[in-house]
């Protein structure tokens, strides 16, 4: 089976998480953390400022690795290292993605994640609830 390696953002603000929806490909319409695949030679943290500008056109601070999803798809195998991260500068602008929400805690069941996506939610709930009570 074919295996990619992704990145993924978990760009927070004032409480909120960004979930894009996708605007193209096998998964059009399913909401995920923007990010993309990790070029030859690039470090994780390196691919994820370098796709989220090329997605959003916002430089992000990578804070720290939430999770790595390994998920099977019916065409690849997927390996997605989960950033928590930050806007250091811009504005969002969506490049690829047909929609973008910030959602709270309490909400980030309210899209339809995509698979890998969703291992991804339930190992960052439990930080948001750490970060609401600190």
């Amino acid at each position: 089976m074919k295996r990619i390696e992704v990145v993924a953002a978990i760009i927070h603000h004032e409480g909120k998480i960004l979930a894009t929806q996708r605007g193209y490909g096998d998964f059009k319409d399913g909401w995920e953390f923007p990010g993309g695949k990790v070029e030859p030679g690039e470090t994780p943290q390196e691919a994820i400022v370098r796709e989220i500008r090329e997605e959003l056109e916002v430089t992000i601070r990578p804070e720290r690795l939430v999770t790595t999803v390994e998920c099977d798809y019916p065409k690849f195998h997927l390996t997605m290292h989960c950033f928590l991260a930050s806007v250091a500068e811009g504005s969002i602008t969506l490049l690829e993605h047909e929609a973008a929400k910030w959602l709270g805690k309490d909400e980030l069941d309210t899209v339809a994640w995509l698979p890998a996506d969703v291992e991804a939610v339930q190992k960052l709930k439990p930080l948001l609830e750490e970060a609401r009570g600190s």
